[in-house]
């Protein structure tokens, strides 16, 4: 007789990636259950893209105001009301997190409140209480990073922190140079605080097409945000005689701020939840190693999202999950296609990619011609702001096709969306040529430009 469990599926983590799992488990006519220890919602809603991209919203009307005196508009000092935001942006999570327990409770899964540990194969335990399962799911995302520095840990926060202060501080350090660090720099700096940016590299956001990075870094530059490239912070103290952090940099410089930021990156949040003990292996950078079909090298249990560390980006996490349920409980071949996957970084202005960048494609050996152009945007002529507008096409010229396109500035992340479904689809520079713009606007550029680089 085969073993009788509680559940078919137990998902440890309620998050994007775990709902969508469950839910359509569920759909598929699985009994599953959810553990989570918060709310509903993970990451995404509670603590990451949702609250941070209301944030950047809200910082992003300084420069409006700014611009629109150009265009005629006279408009007094603004002031801002940070408590105000944070009050609004905190009744938007309740009632995301409600529509969460709603998709769960609609498609029939049990949620259980607590901490989640794994005992067994077949077995979770929460909050002492055990419960069996055919197979479990690890959708347990990452949680932030801080180094061991001396009083970093101590007095710094993190991107959790930072979406919840009571009050906006007046000047900030914001250690790193990926994503969180770039956009929470123009977060604070759009809402009027002093905001350094501390980074070891030469430029922000590794990985990264370079023209890119660099027309960020001019960017964050023209709007106020203080750069030490090639700088590491050595010790953070606590408030000095005007209540201020002191923190010292590798290089000499001495900065006092009112707070302190972490913003080094995230790691797998699989401390404590009983997979060493099983034997779950894990990969160099601590992250779960799973094979094709998410499967962990313990065959019972699987894992999706950040806590494998492949692309660590929530449609990815939703994506996984939907093909893992799709797969086991509804005999459907779903796999996830980890190529020509989009994204964006919510700076200000913001960036959007899809596909390889030109060093990428370089360092693959690919014949290649870039066409690339920078300009200010229509809207900048009038409004007198310097920041330009950057856009680049990768062609591989052994087939044409378009296998790269990247852009810093007004609405990318809008623009590269539409954009990489053409990428996905296998279109050709021939196809952009032969696709008609949309006048007056900055998209256009992606089917007017004629002449490669070096032409």
């Amino acid at each position: 007789m085969a073993p009788i469990y509680d559940f078919d599926l137990i998902t440890i983590g309620g998050g994007s990636g775990g709902v969508r799992a469950s839910r359509i488990a569920a759909g598929h006519g699985a009994r599953v259950a959810v553990v989570e220890e918060d709310r509903l919602g993970g990451t995404c809603v509670l603590r990451g893209c949702v609250p941070k991209k209301l944030l950047v919203y809200g910082a992003a009307f300084a420069a409006d105001f700014a611009d629109a005196a150009g265009f005629g508009w006279h408009i007094g000092q603004p002031v801002h009301d940070w408590p105000a935001l944070i009050k609004a942006k905190n009744v938007e999570l309740d009632r995301l997190a409600g529509i969460y327990q709603g998709l769960m409770d609609n498609a029939g899964v049990t949620v259980l409140q607590g901490r989640g540990v794994v005992t067994g194969a077949h077995e979770v335990t929460v909050d002492g209480k055990t419960y069996t399962a055919e197979r479990i799911l690890i959708a347990v995302g990452g949680w932030p990073h801080i180094p061991d520095i001396p009083g970093l840990r101590d007095h710094a926060i993190s991107s959790n922190e930072a979406l919840d202060l009571a009050e906006r501080p007046d000047e900030i350090v914001i250690m790193g140079s990926g994503y969180i660090a770039v956009e929470f720099a123009g977060i604070f700096a759009g809402f009027g605080a002093k905001t350094h940016l501390v980074f070891r590299a030469d430029q922000p956001l590794r990985g990264f097409d370079q023209d890119m990075r660099q027309g960020l870094m001019d960017a964050m530059r023209d709007r106020g945000i203080t750069l030490h490239a090639g700088a590491n912070i050595m010790s953070v103290s606590g408030a000095d005689d005007t209540g201020k952090h002191i923190v010292t940099l590798d290089n000499g410089q001495i900065l006092h701020a009112d707070a302190v930021m972490a913003a080094t990156g995230r790691s797998p949040n699989i401390a404590g939840i009983g997979l060493d003990a099983l034997g779950v292996l894990l990969n160099s950078k601590g992250a779960i190693k799973v094979n094709d079909a998410a499967q962990t090298s313990v065959p019972s249990i699987y894992a999706i999202g950040d806590v494998t560390d492949r692309i660590n980006l929530t449609p990815v996490a939703i994506a996984e999950g939907h093909g893992f349920a799709d797969r086991i409980y509804g005999q459907q071949n779903r796999q996830m296609d980890y190529n020509n996957v989009p994204s964006a970084v919510f700076s200000q202005p913001p960036l959007a990619t899809v596909g390889l960048t030109e060093e990428q494609a370089i360092e693959q050996g690919l014949p290649v011609k870039v066409y690339a152009a920078s300009f200010r945007a229509m809207k900048n002529t009038i409004s007198g702001r310097d920041e330009k507008t950057v856009m680049k096409l990768i062609v591989n010229t052994a087939n044409d096709k378009v296998i790269g396109v990247h852009m810093l500035g007004a609405d990318a992340a809008e623009i590269i969306q539409g954009i990489a479904i053409a990428v996905k689809a296998g279109a050709t520079k021939a196809d952009f040529d032969a696709t008609i713009g949309i006048h007056p606007t900055a998209a256009e550029e992606f089917v007017t430009m004629r002449t490669a680089r070096g032409e």
